[in-house]
């Protein structure tokens, strides 16, 4: 089954085109990457997949919903990880998870929790308020978030942001996990690294236009070659490096 279908989408703001006849297609089990520099389209596609904006044009399939018609019933199948989102300030952990349980209505949560506190390392946080947590520790408690209902589809936008060096393997080893276990995952990203290391195909994008695809597992062409001959005198150069 195809979990994720794009023809022709388009969205402009003015007189700005975001998306330019984006066609893309992401199999059940995936590990994709959107690759591309600040500005080339990653962010819309996601918020447009994910119900949180309306296209100008085109379709979308989200396991086979609309989520321009069903956002509602898209979100209840799938996790969500914006760039840069934290847990509510005046929440602990432990209370910001128990609340995504609830909404979620998973049913008894602490558990899950703890266990996913313990997979990203930030028990010792649980109970301390969100506005004192690092940087680090807010964007794993946000990763929990969006695994903890068991999505069988999970978005996420910069997924290694504000993680030290060794939580970014750990993380890594999650989300591969996860698709090992029949799911997928889709990410945006302008790190090539990311992209590199941690995906099974990649979709480099420009300008709002998907310009290339590639499984960066194989050996004939350096991902960054790729990206350099299709897009980088449109959009410039992707960063290459930890974030």
């Amino acid at each position: 089954m195809t979990a994720v279908e794009t023809t022709n989408l388009t969205k402009e703001y003015s007189d700005v085109v975001a998306l330019d006849g984006l066609d893309l297609t992401v199999e059940e089990g995936e590990l994709y990457a959107l690759l591309g520099p600040n500005g080339s389209g990653k962010t819309t596609t996601i918020e447009i997949l994910t119900g949180q904006r309306t296209p100008t044009g085109g379709e979308a399939s989200v396991l086979g919903v609309d989520p321009v018609e069903e956002p509602i019933e898209v979100r209840r199948s799938i996790g969500i990880l914006p760039e840069r989102e934290d847990p509510p300030s005046f929440l602990t952990p432990r209370e910001y998870l128990e609340f995504v349980g609830e909404v979620r209505d998973i049913g008894p949560i602490e558990e899950r929790i703890d266990r996913w506190a313990g997979r990203l390392e930030f028990q010792g946080v649980l109970d301390t308020l969100s506005t004192d947590l690092s940087e680090g520790e807010r964007q794993r408690v946000m990763l929990a978030q969006v695994f903890i209902h068991e999505p069988e589809l999970v978005f996420i936008d910069e997924p290694l942001v504000n993680l030290d060096p060794l939580m970014q393997a750990q993380v890594r080893d999650q989300l591969r996990e996860y698709c090992e276990a029949g799911n997928t995952l889709f990410l945006s990203t302008h790190l090539m690294e990311v992209a590199e290391e941690l995906c099974t195909r990649v979709g480099i994008i420009a300008e709002g236009e998907l310009a290339a695809e590639r499984d960066p597992r194989t050996v004939d062409e350096d991902l960054l070659d790729t990206f350099a001959d299709t897009v980088g005198e449109q959009g410039g150069p992707a960063e290459v490096g930890a974030p």
